[in-house]
Order: structure tokens, then sequence, then C-alpha cells
């Protein structure tokens, strides 16, 4: 009989799903592989060693190849969705054997089925685009196929302007924020700035229209035979009493203020008085208008009413001649028979 065959597994063999069936009558040996993977893919080789023999073939090999159906492919956009830029939409499916085709479509943004770009090309998975505009935007189909199956990924490509790009449009939103709230505190920093010289401004005039003037009492310091009062009256008298002097003035300037202020609401509440009054007055002239009106039509239904009294007392007493004169004449004719 032959000698035994002499078998030789790799390092990482799994007896769970690998295993022999050795037939030495038959001089064959058989490698079952159970729950097949892809990483099974591969080529197998098969050596016989005889004794005292020197002639024929030991050795022999054995391809095996999975088929496995594409997976779902993952669609990628690589590049910048801009005007006059170049991209390229990239498909590839994970798991497939044998290796699958590629094949894509293009969808315009009204889901019609168009060409793709002449200027375009395919290239395994990737669809590459160049100088993209506003017409390539749209829906894209990428189709992964092989002997086994098929998987398909879509996506949409969506292509802007330049100045639609997310980050410029947040820094001029940010910009022009900016730039309004600089000019707010420069308006207001400006109206307080006049404000405040047209303060000082007053005060001023207030401070020169008391110098100008003589102050109230002044007539004291008139000599009695009637020389002109002397200039260092200013002089004579201490800061503090002028400073009492110019608040006094102040007061009464404001005083005078109020009071005009004061006037001015109550013209403005007695032309609304005014108005009110007028309008009231309006509103009671049109309403007993009204009811005179209604007045009126109830008198015409009086009148009416009294017409039709009177009319009915005329028949009543036209009903009562017939009836007399034809008891009469009834009379007249029994007395003739």
């Amino acid at each position: 009989p032959p000698d035994p065959l002499h078998y030789d597994l790799s390092a990482g063999f799994d007896p769970n799903r690998f295993s022999l069936n050795v037939d030495f009558l038959k001089g064959k040996a058989d490698l079952l592989i159970n729950f097949l993977k892809l990483e099974d893919s591969t080529t197998y080789e098969c050596t016989a060693q005889i004794q005292r023999d020197t002639t024929g073939k030991n050795v022999d090999t054995a391809n095996l190849v999975v088929l496995v159906a594409p997976s779902e492919p993952i669609c990628k956009v690589e590049g910048k969705t801009e005007y006059g830029q170049n991209i390229n939409l990239t498909c590839l499916s994970k798991e497939a054997s044998p290796a699958p085709a590629y094949k894509w479509q293009s969808h315009d943004v009204q889901n019609n089925l168009r060409p793709l770009d002449p200027k375009s090309t395919v290239k395994g998975g990737v669809l590459s685009l160049f100088n993209i505009s506003r017409d390539t935007s749209g829906f894209y189909i990428c189709t992964s196929t092989n002997k086994v199956g098929t998987a398909t990924c879509n996506m949409t490509v969506s292509i802007m302007p330049p100045s639609m790009n997310i980050g410029s449009t947040a820094g001029i939103i940010g910009g022009v924020a900016a730039f309004l709230i600089l000019l707010v505190i420069v308006i207001c920093c400006c109206c307080r700035y006049r404000k405040k010289k047209q303060e000082e401004g007053h005060q001023m005039g207030s401070l020169e229209e008391y110098k100008d003037k003589d102050p109230e009492g002044n007539d004291e310091t008139r000599r009695p035979d009637g020389e002109e009062s002397t200039r260092g009256y200013s002089d004579s008298r201490g800061p503090a009493e002028r400073r009492d002097k110019y608040e006094d003035r102040s007061e009464r300037n404001d005083d005078r203020h109020y009071d005009d202020r004061r006037s001015d609401y109550d013209d403005r509440r007695s032309d609304y008085d005014d108005r009110h009054y007028d309008d009231r007055r309006s509103d009671y002239d049109n309403r007993r208008r009204d009811y005179d009106d209604r007045r009126d039509f109830d008198d015409q239904r009086s009148d009416y009413s009294d017409r039709r009294d009177k009319y009915s007392d005329r028949n009543e007493r036209y009903d009562d001649d017939r009836r007399y004169d034809d008891d009469r004449r009834y009379d007249d004719r029994r007395g003739q028979r």
C-alpha cells in the first residue's frame, strides 16, 4: 500500500471551520471549510509525498473565490462646493467579491435625469467635476455592482457662491454688528458732549447777564445825593454772597422755565378738553336728532291710526244709513200691499 499522505496547515488554523477528510486506500484528502468568509479567498496548495516515486507531479494548487455582494457604498464630497472649484465625489463599498464596478447618475434640482458633464471623469468609484457652477447642483446616485448583487448610495450637492460661505457670512455679520455698536457709542458721546456744552453756555450766559446787570438791592448802594454808585460793589462783598446771588438767580430762571412748561401743558390740556367737549356735544346732538326723528315717526304713525279710525267710523255710519234706507223701503212696500 502507498505511504500515508503528509499535510501541513498554517499557524492560524481554526479546527471549528477547517477539517480534513483523508482516505488512504483511495489516496485522496479533502479540505472542508465551514462558514466561508471573504478572507478565505486565496490559493490553496496540496503536496503529496510518496517514497521511491521520482516521476509524476506531487504538488497542485486550487484558487478559492468567495462571492460577496457589495456592501452599501459610502458617498462623500471632497473639496469646496463653490463656484469655479474642482470637487471629487467618492463611492466605495467596503466589502465585495469580486471587485464591484461603479456607475454614476446625475439628476438636476427638479429631479430630472441628466447626462454627466462632458468635462467630468469617472475612475473607479471617483467622479471628478471641474470648474463647478450653479448647474452642477443636483442629486447624484452611485451604483456598486458585481455578479452577486447591487448596492447604491446617493447625495445632494449644492454649489454656493463664494460670498455665501458660512465663515465669510459670519465675519461680515460680526463686522456690521461691531460697526453699529461703535456708531451708537459715538452718537451717545456726541449727544452728551453737546448737552454739556449747552449747559455750560447757559451757565456762562446767566453769569454774564448777572455781571452786566446790577444785582437786586443795589439801590441801597446809591448815594443820597444822586451820585453814581461805586463800581467796587462786586469787590465790597465777598465771593460767597455773590455765589448766593447767582444761585438765587438760577433758581428764578428754573422757576420761570417750569412756569412756561406748566403753561404749555395747561394750554394743551385746555385744547384737549375743548376738543373732547365738542366731540361729546356732537355725539349728544346726533343722538338727540335721532330721538327727534323717531318721535316724528311715532307722530306720523299716530296720525295714520287716527285717520284709520275716522275712516272706520265713516264706514259704520254709511252702513247704518244703508240699513235705515232699506228698512224704510221695506216698510213702504208693505204699506202698499
